[in-house]
C-alpha cells in the first residue's frame, strides 16, 4: 500500500510513538484489574474455551486502527510528474559545404568531404532544439535542405551530398550568398551560417565580400572554416582510363585572409581544420559557442491516498465494536 507513496505530512509519524505507550498502559491496567481469588480447587474452571485467550485481540485491533489512522493523517499520496520544454531562444543554423573537386584530397580519412559529412551528421544530432539547413556549392551554389526541425531530413540531404552535383569550382561568395537568402526570412533570436570551404574563390558572379555584406545587413552571424592540411595533399588531378580518379600531390591553398575577413564583419570566428580531429573539435566548439536557451516546465499531480486508511481504522474499529458487544460480551 505504501509502494511508491510519499507523505504530505510525515512529522505525524512521531505519534506512533503512543503505540508502544498504549501497550504499557494496557498490561498495566490489565494487572491492575485482575481480582485473585483463593479457592480450594481450580476443578471446574479447566475448560473455558479458547475465547477469553483471545480477548487481546480486541486491543490489538485498537492499536492497528490507531496506527491507520496516523499514516491517514501523515496524507500519503501518490506524485506523477511530467515534463515539457520549451525552446526560448531559438537558433537557425545553414551548412553552406564545399563540394568541389578538391573536397576529395586524402590528407583527412578517407577524404576532406566523407570527413566532414561525419562530423557534421553528429552536430546536427547534437542540435535538437535548432532549425538547420544545407547549401552546396562548388562553381555554383544551391539549397539541398531549407531550414527545417525534422533532423531525419537533414541527415538524409547529408548523406546525399557528393561530388559531381555542381559544376567544380570554389563559388564562395554564391555559397554564402544562398545561405543568407535560406536566413534572411528568419524570426529566430540567432542566425547562423557555418561556411566550410578548402580552397580559394575562383567561381560565381557574387563577390564573397558582397555576400558578407548582406549577411551583415540580416544580422547573421557566420564562423568560416579553412579545410586542408598545410604545405601538399594527395589531391585529384585527372581522370584514369577506367574513369575512376586519379591522384597526386597539390599544394593545398587556402584563402585564409579572406575567410578570417568574413567572419569578423559578421560577427562570426574563423577555424582552420588540418586533420579530423581538428575538424571534430571545431564542430565542438561552434556547438558550445552557439548555445539554445531551452526553459523546462514540470508538472506535479498528486492523488491523494489518506482514505484508504481512514476506511482500514474505520473497519477495524467497527469490528472490535462487534466482537466486543458480542461474542466477547461475556469476558468483559
Amino acid at each position: 500500500m505504501l509502494e511508491n507513496v510519499s507523505f504530505a505530512n510525515p512529522e505525524f509519524f512521531w505519534l506512533l510513538l503512543l503505540l508502544p505507550l498504549a501497550v504499557l498502559w494496557y498490561f498495566y491496567k490489565r494487572r491492575e484489574q485482575s481480582a485473585s481469588l483463593k479457592i480450594p480447587t481450580v476443578k471446574g474452571f479447566e475448560k473455558q474455551g479458547i475465547l477469553p485467550k483471545l480477548k487481546p485481540l480486541l486491543f490489538i485491533m485498537r492499536l492497528l486502527a490507531l496506527a491507520a489512522i496516523i499514516t491517514a493523517l501523515a496524507r500519503p499520496q501518490t506524485e506523477d510528474i511530467s515534463t515539457r520544454t520549451k525552446t526560448t531562444k531559438g537558433i537557425d543554423i545553414v551548412m553552406a559545404i564545399d563540394v568541389s573537386s578538391s573536397m576529395l584530397t586524402r590528407d583527412l580519412k578517407p577524404n576532406r568531404l566523407a570527413a566532414l559529412k561525419e562530423v557534421a551528421a553528429k552536430f546536427i544530432k547534437e542540435r535538437p532544439n535548432d532549425r538547420i539547413g544545407l547549401v552546396a556549392y562548388a562553381g555554383e551554389g544551391f539549397t539541398k535542405t531549407p531550414i527545417t526541425s525534422d533532423k531525419s531530413i537533414v541527415l538524409s540531404s547529408l548523406r546525399d551530398i557528393t561530388y559531381g552535383q555542381l559544376n567544380d569550382g570554389t563559388a564562395i561568395g554564391m555559397g554564402l550568398a544562398t545561405s543568407v537568402n535560406r536566413l534572411k526570412e528568419s524570426k529566430a533570436s540567432s542566425k547562423v551560417i557555418i561556411l566550410l570551404t578548402d580552397g580559394v574563390n575562383n567561381s560565381g558572379f557574387i563577390e564573397p565580400q558582397t555576400a558578407a555584406d548582406l549577411a551583415i545587413e540580416f544580422g547573421i552571424k557566420t564562423y568560416t572554416i579553412g579545410l586542408g592540411t598545410n604545405g601538399n595533399a594527395l589531391s585529384p588531378i585527372g581522370f584514369n582510363a577506367n574513369g575512376s580518379y586519379r591522384y597526386g600531390m597539390r599544394q593545398v591553398e587556402i584563402d585564409e585572409e579572406l575567410l578570417k575577413d568574413i567572419a569578423k564583419v559578421t560577427g562570426g570566428k574563423y577555424f582552420r581544420a588540418t586533420d579530423n580531429e581538428k575538424l571534430e573539435t571545431i564542430y565542438e566548439e561552434i556547438n558550445k559557442l552557439e548555445k539554445t536557451e531551452v526553459e523546462e516546465f514540470k508538472y506535479y499531480k498528486y492523488e491523494e491516498k489518506f482514505r484508504s486508511w481512514v476506511f482500514l481504522a474505520g473497519a477495524l474499529l467497527l469490528l472490535e465494536w462487534l466482537l466486543r458487544n458480542t461474542i466477547f460480551r461475556s469476558f468483559i
